[in-house]
């Protein structure tokens, strides 16, 4: 067995010295403390889901081409959230896609993505068909 090599740092060492002690501090301002941030409480109630929207993946009728379709979005949902949601998704995804009635159209296989991103929107995304 060797003996290895260790490294002081003590402040007599080179490697334990401050670069900033030679510096002139006396035209600097006096620093204050600033109190330590708190970060807001999580909340233990759990958020009830804005509601159930159906996650599919489709090719039939499309040329060959896979299509991920978002259905059966709550009624009580305007038209214009739901554009507003199409066009998010589709810059998360980074993919094309429109609103057609209320059926949101995301051109590829982008189901986890989708399914994620909807979870954090506080949807509850369901994968439907196969």
């Amino acid at each position: 067995m060797s003996k290895k090599h260790k490294i002081k740092t003590a402040s007599d060492d080179a490697l334990g010295a401050n670069p900033f002690t030679a510096l002139d501090r006396s035209g600097l301002p006096k620093g204050e403390m600033k109190p330590p941030v708190t970060l807001p409480e999580q909340k233990s109630v759990k958020e009830k889901s804005k509601g159930r929207v159906a996650v599919r993946r489709e090719k039939a009728g499309r040329g060959g081409k896979t299509v991920t379709t978002l259905k059966d979005f709550p009624s009580h949902i305007p038209l214009n959230t739901l554009q507003a949601i199409t066009f998010e998704l589709k810059k998360t995804c980074a993919c094309g896609g429109t609103l057609k009635g209320r059926v949101v159209e995301l051109q590829g296989d982008v189901c986890d993505r989708v399914s994620a991103e909807l979870k954090l929107r506080g949807y509850q995304a369901v994968r439907a068909g196969g």
